[in-house]
């Protein structure tokens, strides 16, 4: 599922370079507003990665943007002691329209408002051959 949030960009950082293959910047975006009589503030960080590094190279501090991103988390174990990391994986940022009064972090709307998703493709039948080997390829992530 994509998110939104929208707020002012308040920090960037430079490319981080943390291997050969694999580098990353990290942003921070703040956004205030009002939760019935109190104030609430929130400073939100995001992380880009390899070729997405250069997006927020567009936008000026002090700027309002707006961030489409994923929410990714992952396990560490080290000497016996488990931590969890959770990232905002930023994948794209544009200047916002229109900022909306309620809170800056949405679930992205579909395309076309309220038109239903297309059917899913049909199933097709798999010929598993005398030896039980499948004839098509598993294309699963995992």
């Amino acid at each position: 599922m994509a998110f939104e949030f929208v707020g002012k960009l308040i920090e960037k950082t430079d490319i981080v370079q943390v291997n050969e293959r694999f580098k990353k910047r990290e942003f921070v975006l703040f956004e205030e507003r009002m939760a019935g009589s109190y104030p609430i503030q929130n400073h939100v960080k995001f992380q880009l990665t390899q070729d997405k590094c250069d997006l927020i190279d567009a936008f000026q501090l002090q700027e309002d943007v707006k961030v489409s991103f994923n929410i990714s988390g992952r396990k560490w174990e080290k000497d016996g002691k488990v931590s969890y990391f959770t990232n905002l994986e930023a994948w794209r940022i544009e200047r916002p329209q229109v900022m909306a009064p309620q809170s800056n972090m949405t679930a992205a709307a579909p395309v076309g408002g309220n038109v239903p998703p297309p059917p899913p493709p049909p199933v097709q039948s798999v010929n598993t051959g005398a030896a039980g080997a499948s004839d098509m390829e598993d294309d699963l992530p995992f």
